[in-house]
């Protein structure tokens, strides 16, 4: 009496249907099909589109000034103080 028969689990068969009915249980297992559709799709979406990268950030435009000319550096004000 331990294990159950082929009886035990055609009344289970039968209280089901009738709880259920055909058409749940058949709408159950299209939404079921339509999860585990949607769950691989999103997982074979992820492994092909690689993450965006930045992009990379504008050069640095740094602006010099020019070195004093010869002729203003002999006119600095220490050349003055003779």
């Amino acid at each position: 009496m331990g294990s159950m028969s082929i009886w035990h689990w055609v009344v289970v068969a039968l209280v089901v249907l009738l709880l259920f009915g055909r058409g749940r249980i058949s709408e159950m297992m299209g939404d079921l099909a339509k999860g585990i559709k949607s769950f691989k799709k999103g997982l074979a979406d992820d492994e092909v589109t690689p993450p965006a990268a930045a992009p990379p950030p504008p050069p640095q435009v740094t602006h010099r000034t020019p070195p004093p000319a010869p002729e203003q550096a002999a006119a600095t004000p220490d050349s003055d103080r003779r």
